[in-house]
C-alpha cells in the first residue's frame, strides 16, 4: 500500500483532513506548508494548482478539497466503517451534507464575513440564497440527526460538517443552537474529537 502525505498547514481546513485520519487510524507523513511562496513552488502546483492546503498524495492519485479527501479516505478504508455501502439509503444524506457544507454553507459563511450583504435579486443567482435560509437548512439536518447525519453511527461526512461547526463556535462565528451543541455531544463520544474540543476549551 502507497504512503499517504497530506500537504496542510497548522491554521487551514487540513486541520479536518488530518483530524479524520487519526480517527481511521492509518499511518500517513504530514507535510506543513507555510502560505505564500512554499505553495507556489512548481512541485507544490503540480499537486495542486490553486496554491491551497490541503491536498493529499496516494502514490499516483492526487485528492484536493477538503469534503473530497475525507471522503476518498473513507471509502479507501471502508472497512474501518466510516462510509455508508455504496447500495444503502444512507448514501443520500451522506452525499448530500458533505456536498451541502463545501458549497452553500461554506458560501453563505463566507459572505457573511465579508459583510456582504445580497438583495433579493442576487439571492436568486447566488447557490445558497441567503445565510438565514442556509443556517435553517443546517438546523433542519442537525434536528433530523439520529444522532448523526446518516443514523446511528458517524460517518466521515459527521466528522467534516462536524469540525465546520466545532470552528465557527470556537472563533464565535455563530452562536451554538441547542442542535448545534446536541450535535457536538454526539460527536465527542469520539475519544479524537472529545480530545480536540478540550484543546479548544469547548467542552
Amino acid at each position: 500500500m502507497s504512503e499517504l502525505i497530506l500537504y496542510t498547514n497548522a491554521m487551514s481546513r487540513g486541520n479536518t483532513a488530518e483530524l479524520f485520519l487519526k480517527i481511521l487510524d492509518v499511518p500517513y507523513q504530514r507535510v506543513e506548508l507555510e502560505y505564500g511562496e512554499p505553495m507556489r513552488t512548481p512541485e507544490y502546483l503540480a499537486i495542486n494548482p490553486m496554491a491551497k492546503v490541503p491536498a493529499l498524495v496516494d502514490g499516483e492519485v492526487v485528492v484536493t478539497e477538503t469534503a473530497a479527501i475525507c471522503a476518498y479516505l473513507a471509502d479507501k478504508f471502508i472497512e474501518k466503517g466510516f462510509a455508508p455501502a455504496l447500495n444503502s439509503p444512507e448514501r443520500a444524506a451522506y452525499y448530500r451534507w458533505f456536498f451541502f457544507t463545501a458549497g452553500p454553507i461554506e458560501a453563505a459563511f463566507t459572505v457573511k464575513e465579508l459583510d456582504i450583504d445580497l438583495n433579493e435579486e442576487q439571492q436568486k443567482s447566488s447557490g445558497f440564497g441567503s445565510f438565514e435560509r442556509t443556517f435553517h437548512c443546517l438546523e433542519t439536518g442537525l434536528a433530523s440527526a439520529k444522532p448523526y447525519l446518516c443514523g446511528k453511527n458517524m460517518m466521515a461526512v459527521d466528522v467534516y460538517v462536524g469540525y465546520f461547526l466545532i470552528f465557527l463556535c470556537k472563533y464565535a462565528l455563530i452562536q451554538p443552537t441547542p442542535l448545534i451543541n446536541q450535535y457536538i455531544d454526539s460527536l465527542a463520544l469520539n475519544k479524537e474529537i472529545k480530545q480536540l474540543l478540550e484543546s479548544l476549551d469547548l467542552r
